[in-house]
């Protein structure tokens, strides 16, 4: 039976991938390093743990320049990206549909939780979450499923009670290596290709709440 629902939140709830990856850039730009936004885009959805050194072999998210990074990337996005961030379609509509059902709305991102308000901010969405786990709650970010797991231990549920809302293959392996369903969803922008290992995939929220009575949704 399905009793929470853990959502990713950038891509999923909130169009904010390209957003999150031209302030990577711009952050990275002001360190000295020139990369892509073509080659960042892809990586949204793992925590900066793991982007920084996929970006800069070698350079840690807790070394020194490590660290002004992450300080810079998050001053750009509150800065120059956070207004243009919006919900996906039918986002708050998919979690009462959600809760109207029973089941728990639990947030599980690789999101820091200093920004997680802000963003849920942007499509009035806070006050339909139950609880989150965030990169603070976990020792690895996805697609380890560490958050998973925390997302998981917040809610209260065992993880064959559970399904996963993502729009990244880091948010389909992160759940099933805990041992959870995952309904991929295409409105971050990602290949689809790289989603094919999800139990199902849909456009939208707006195109899930359509199919909430399928499985892997058991209420």
């Amino acid at each position: 039976m399905t009793r929470a629902v853990l959502f990713d939140v950038d891509g999923t709830l909130i169009d904010s991938n390209d957003q999150h990856a031209r302030a990577w850039v711009a952050a990275l730009a002001e360190a000295g390093y020139t990369i892509p936004f073509e080659r960042v885009r892809p990586l949204i959805g793992m925590g900066g743990d793991k982007v920084l050194p996929e970006l800069v072999p070698g350079l840690t998210e807790d070394s020194p320049q490590g660290k002004a990074i992450a300080k810079t990337r998050s001053r750009v996005f509150k800065e120059r990206e956070l207004a243009s961030v919006q919900a996906t379609r039918g986002a708050r509509a998919l979690l009462e549909a959600v809760r109207a059902r029973g089941a728990r709305v639990v947030v599980a991102t690789s999101a820091k939780g200093a920004e997680l308000d802000a963003l849920l901010a942007r499509g009035a969405l806070g006050p339909l979450i139950d609880t989150a786990a965030t990169n603070d709650d976990a020792e690895d970010s996805k697609p380890d499923p560490d958050i998973i797991g925390a997302a998981l231990k917040k809610a209260g549920v065992a993880a064959g009670d559970a399904v996963m809302v993502g729009d990244t293959r880091y948010d389909v392996e992160a759940a099933h290596r805990a041992g959870v369903a995952c309904v991929a969803l295409n409105c971050g922008g990602n290949d689809p290709a790289t989603l094919a290992e999800a139990d199902a995939v849909y456009a939208d929220p707006t195109d899930l709440i359509e199919a909430l009575d399928r499985p892997p949704f058991a209420w």
